[in-house]
């Protein structure tokens, strides 16, 4: 017996709109912690030259620490954003 071909392949075409959202949100992620990474690093990596204060406390740990947090969490905030988008846009209501 098995599954109807019309049912198979409405699945079928599902995970492949889920694919593409999930592939979709990986590239916005990616791009958004690229450009937070640069945003981020320019202004700590000067401030540690020129700030005193920065200076004695922020050894390069610390610098990375607040580098790699800020970029983490944009491509968190992203590709979530992106990949529900793509959940909204996907999903079908039959209405009645």
């Amino acid at each position: 017996m098995g599954i109807p071909t019309e049912m198979r392949d409405f699945e079928d075409a599902k995970l492949e709109r889920s694919r593409n959202s999930t592939q979709e949100g990986l590239i916005a992620g990616s791009k958004a912690a690229f450009v937070t990474a640069i945003a981020t690093a320019v202004p700590v990596l000067a401030a540690v030259r020129y700030i005193p204060w920065a200076k004695a406390s922020l050894n390069h740990t610390g610098q990375a620490l607040i580098i790699s947090s800020v970029t983490v969490a944009s491509f968190f905030i992203t590709a979530d954003k992106t990949i529900l988008e793509g959940a909204k846009r996907n999903t079908h209501y039959k209405t009645t």
